[in-house]
């Protein structure tokens, strides 16, 4: 069975997000003094074949930990669906 997998990965938080704050002050520069507290991260989608939902959770998990994000300095959301 396949499965699609949408990855989350976004800065910890706490830790500086230099691109989230580049874009807070360019959003305040083009008349926008409203937003704060923006986190820029990145969105990654795949298919992945697996027997189960938890398997494929688990392997894109391993993928994650391995590849997709940084372990020390960033987090991830899973969301799996079937494909």
């Amino acid at each position: 069975m396949s499965y699609r997998v949408q990855v989350r990965v976004m800065p910890r938080g706490g830790l500086l997000d230099p691109q989230g704050q580049a874009v807070e002050h360019a959003l305040s520069a083009l008349g926008f003094p409203d937003a704060s507290a923006v986190r820029v991260g990145r969105a990654i989608e795949l298919e992945v074949a697996a027997e189960s939902r938890r398997e494929a959770e688990a392997r894109v998990r391993q993928m994650c930990d391995k590849l997709l994000a940084n372990p020390v300095t960033e987090d991830y959301l899973l969301e799996v669906g079937e494909s």
